[in-house]
C-alpha cells in the first residue's frame, strides 16, 4: 500500500507509528518537520504480520501550478512547501491578517501587546523585544562608529510562524 499526500502531513510518521505498534520495531523511516524529507519512493516497509502488510512511503506531492498567491501562503504556513518560497515576512503578515480576521488573540498577550494590532511592523517589533531577537551592528557617523542594537525581524517573523505551528496562537483555519 501506498502513502500518498501533501508535504510534511506525517506519511512517515503514520508507516514508523503502526510499525512500532504492530511489530514494537523501532523507525523504518526517517521524519522531520519540514517538507522535502523523504526524496524518492523508498522500499517497502513492514508494518504488520497479521495480516501481512507492506507500507511505501513517498514523497509529498502537490499540483505543477497552484492555483493563487493565497494558496501557496497557505500551504508554507502549514510547513507544506519551505518558507523562504514565499517569505517568512509575507508568512507573518498573512496569519496576522487571519489571526485577526478570525479573531484569535492569543499572540497579543503572548507578545505582551497592549490590544490586537494589524500592523505587521509593529507586532514582529513587540515579538523581537519580547524574545531578545537582536543583532548589534556598527553604523558609520560622522564624528565616528557606533554601536547599535537591530531588532532582528526575521527571526521575529520566524518565531511568530514557529509558535503558530506548534499551536500556541491557538486553533486556526485557513480556509
Amino acid at each position: 500500500i501506498m502513502v500518498i499526500g501533501v508535504p510534511n502531513t506525517g506519511k512517515s510518521s503514520l508507516i514508523n507509528s503502526l510499525r512500532r505498534l504492530h511489530l514494537r520495531k523501532g523507525k523504518a523511516t526517517a521524519v522531520g518537520g519540514e517538507p522535502g524529507i523523504t526524496k524518492a519512493v523508498l522500499t517497502r516497509i513492514q508494518v504488520c504480520e497479521q495480516p501481512l502488510m507492506y507500507l511505501v512511503d513517498t514523497p509529498g506531492v502537490l499540483p505543477p501550478r497552484l492555483g493563487d498567491v493565497e494558496t501557496g501562503v497557505k500551504l508554507a504556513l502549514c510547513g507544506a512547501i519551505h518558507d523562504h518560497l514565499v517569505g517568512e515576512d509575507v508568512l507573518a503578515d498573512y496569519l496576522l491578517y487571519t489571526l485577526n480576521r478570525q479573531r484569535q488573540f492569543s499572540y497579543v498577550q503572548r507578545y505582551g501587546l497592549p490590544e490586537p494590532c494589524d500592523d505587521i511592523e509593529h507586532v514582529l517589533k513587540r515579538v523581537a523585544l519580547a524574545l531578545g531577537r537582536t543583532h548589534k551592528v556598527t553604523a558609520l557617523t560622522g564624528t565616528g562608529n557606533v554601536n547599535v542594537t537591530m531588532l532582528d525581524y526575521s527571526a521575529a517573523a520566524y518565531e511568530l510562524v514557529r509558535a503558530f505551528r506548534a499551536g500556541h496562537l491557538g486553533r486556526v483555519t485557513l480556509d
